[in-house]
């Protein structure tokens, strides 16, 4: 009997530091809602001004979202080795949902759409190599996309044209396909990014240990998202750069429907650091971070304070609150459709 008591002993601990983990996440998530608090509700509450809207846009901000989506799923199917479109676009959404709603729901997100497309017939391995490959492209992609803004910042664009702001989009995501094309192609482009990151580490702490593999790393990276996309990457990477372009076409049409016309460049950037604050982990999906700094980025592109609260308002409905009762529909179809769930 004491011999039990002392196999358990370690399982008592581990649920123990399990327990404490989630309360300080529960605790921590609590405080960022609060602090966040104030912006949240006031972009919510914008609902009230949606008669401002020009209201023709709302179904194009949605078939923008969507296309969005469909080059994603497209992406991940090429990373699957096509498998058919229903469990990817299920697992997906469902996944996409979870990642919302949870406070460092991105693992959880991962974990949920891989159980689903496993369950739906793709192999373990190819599920978990696929979806990391992706999580690997998409979101080197949106890192890339500030750098690539610098000479029109440098240039110093001052025209307020939304044509003007869609154009400089369009440029951007053009020098995205052919940088991420030569970045997958050749070893070249990743050894330098490799190398100036770890010359900017040295200088910004020259006393910590140096960092001399980075280069080596990326191309492992690079190697494996090649090995997860085979013979179609160069698909792949357009697919990758729609996702990003037709959501970043959201956010225009936002702006258009509350008539405003920006300073084309920190639009760019507006939506990049709203991306970027998305994947903060302490709220889920970035919920507060990314209303309070995107209405202030686009306020500081030239929106009014009114209209950049509200085109937040009408961008974040199309780009995280519609997709969430999708994604559970999803996943209602999906179980509908595999009630006897594989032990995965």
């Amino acid at each position: 009997m004491a011999h039990t008591d002392v196999e358990r002993e370690p399982e008592v601990l581990a649920g123990g530091r399990s327990l404490r983990r989630t309360a300080i996440w529960l605790a921590v998530t609590g405080v960022s809602l609060y602090l966040v608090a104030p912006s949240l509700l006031e972009v919510l509450g914008s609902w009230r001004d949606v008669s401002r809207l020009d209201l023709v846009w709302l179904p194009v901000m949605l078939v923008l979202q969507s296309l969005s989506f469909a080059c994603l799923w497209e992406v991940q199917r090429i990373a699957l080795h096509d498998p058919p479109w229903g469990p990817v676009v299920s697992s997906q959404l469902a996944g996409n949902a979870l990642a919302k709603i949870v406070p460092g729901g991105g693992a959880v997100g991962a974990a949920v759409q891989y159980r689903m497309l496993v369950e739906s017939g793709v192999s373990r391995s190819d599920a978990v190599s696929g979806v990391t490959a992706v999580n690997l492209l998409v979101y080197g992609v949106l890192l890339a996309m500030p750098v690539l803004a610098i000479p029109a910042i440098v240039r110093g664009t001052v025209s307020r044209s939304l044509v003007e702001t869609a154009l400089i989009g369009l440029v951007v995501f053009a020098a995205l396909v052919a940088l991420t094309t030569a970045a997958l192609a050749f070893d070249g482009p990743l050894r330098f990014v490799g190398r100036t990151i770890q010359r900017v580490r040295a200088r910004l702490r020259p006393h910590a240990e140096a960092i001399t593999d980075l280069p080596e790393r990326l191309l492992t990276a690079r190697d494996r998202i090649l090995r997860a996309l085979g013979t179609h990457w160069h698909k792949a990477v357009v697919m990758t750069v729609g996702r990003w372009a037709f959501d970043y076409a959201t956010l225009l049409a936002a702006l258009a429907a509350v008539g405003s016309a920006p300073r084309p460049v920190l639009v760019l950037l507006a939506f990049c650091a709203a991306q970027v604050l998305a994947l903060i982990p302490v709220t889920p999906g970035g919920l507060g971070f990314v209303e309070a700094g995107l209405t202030a980025l686009l306020a500081l592109a030239g929106v009014g304070a009114g209209n950049a609260v509200l085109a937040t308002f009408s961008y974040r409905l199309f780009n995280y609150w519609l997709p969430l009762p999708a994604g559970f529909a999803a996943y209602v179809v999906f179980r509908r459709h595999h009630a006897a769930p594989a032990r995965v």
